[in-house]
């Protein structure tokens, strides 16, 4: 672990933490398992591809994912296989693509096309029939 407990030289007031790494994490452990906001990162070693996707969805929730890797075809194969409402790969943004999760993170979407239907209301009519039918 680097960084831990304590504020960041030079903040004195307010509630602060330092940047924290956690090293040598396994998926069992609850810094691995809870989000956990702040300046903080775990590293968890994986053995294939298929290991580190079976571990980025081994968990409860699922805001955003991200993927890095020098070949696109292959990043987007593995984008496609993570279950959360956002993946990014190679540090791509975009306001148009909509923002999102999956399970436990909530559902809904901001951005976008789809964000812009959260504002919608949709109705369905049952029981209607156009004159033109009705008269034939």
């Amino acid at each position: 672990m680097v960084g831990g407990t304590g504020r960041p030289d030079g903040l004195e007031k307010g509630y602060y933490v330092k940047p924290t790494v956690f090293a040598r994490v396994t998926n069992d452990m609850t810094v691995a398992r809870e989000e956990i906001f702040g300046p903080v990162v775990t590293i968890l070693g994986y053995d294939s591809v298929d290991h580190a996707v079976e571990i980025a969805n081994d968990t409860e929730y699922g805001l955003a994912g991200y993927v890095a890797g020098a070949d696109l075809e292959k990043a987007r194969a593995v984008a496609r296989r993570i279950r959360a409402g956002w993946v990014a790969i190679n540090d791509a943004f975009d306001f148009g693509c909509p923002f999102g999760a999956y399970k436990k993170s909530g559902n809904g979407r901001e951005w976008g096309e789809f964000g812009f239907q959260e504002y919608l209301e949709t109705k369905g009519i049952l029981g209607y029939m156009p004159e033109a039918a009705s008269s034939g």
